[in-house]
């Protein structure tokens, strides 16, 4: 829970008393948000600090500068996906393959400035550091694994499951893309992006296994 801002107070006091962590998710925070309202041209140290009401000697310590922020935005977004496709459980290696889906898009949605930052690269010229990209494949690799214990379980067919991961995620990211960008309704975009996934996970079912059961929606 954030704390409580006294009448007057600033956001970056408030978080600032919180500690270091609340101080560096209030300044990507409003950083994500400055870039996904005005589009790259907003997002300087000057501004940021302004609308945060603190110096830019602040941000320069702790991002160095602004191609550190752009960094630092690219990892909070991947981690905060990452901590989400963690806490996806599911009775059955099946169940948990579509709590993830569920998760994936939730996800996005909650975070839609950063998912930008993530996967559309509105910063010209930013390319993450060799560590930020690191973080970036965790998701993939937890994706993977739930694919693997789909295989081990005689669900889906013995192929390689880096490759069906890639082809599960495409298609989540290609539905989820879809209605970030406005179309449909979210009732109507929920429903395609279940029939997606769906559909995507029915291709690699093992005929040897249980068939019985739905893909994962």
């Amino acid at each position: 829970m954030p704390p409580t801002r006294p009448r007057g107070e600033t956001r970056y006091a408030t978080a600032q008393r919180a500690g270091r962590q609340q101080l560096r998710a209030l300044i990507l925070d409003e950083a994500s948000r400055l870039l996904e309202a005005e589009g790259p041209e907003a997002l300087t140290m000057r501004r940021i600090s302004h609308n945060l009401g603190c110096s830019t000697t602040v941000l320069y310590t702790m991002f160095g500068a602004k191609a550190g922020i752009a960094d630092a935005l690219w990892t909070e977004g991947f981690a905060r996906l990452t901590a989400t496709l963690e806490n996806a459980g599911g009775a059955d290696p099946l169940d948990r393959l579509g709590a993830i889906a569920r998760a994936y898009r939730a996800n996005a949605l909650a975070n839609r400035s950063y998912y930008a930052i993530m996967f559309q690269r509105p910063i010209p010229g930013f390319q993450p550091s060799a560590q930020a990209y690191q973080s970036s494949l965790r998701p993939l690799g937890l994706l993977t694994d739930a694919v693997r214990a789909c295989i081990n379980a005689g669900v889906f067919r013995a192929e390689e499951p880096e490759h069906i991961a890639g082809v599960l995620w495409a298609a989540a990211h290609g539905g989820v893309s879809l209605e970030l960008a406005g179309y449909e309704g979210e009732r109507e975009a929920e429903a395609r992006f279940n029939d997606l996934c769906s559909a995507t996970a029915s291709w690699y079912m093992s005929h040897n296994g249980p068939t019985t059961r739905p893909p994962p929606s």
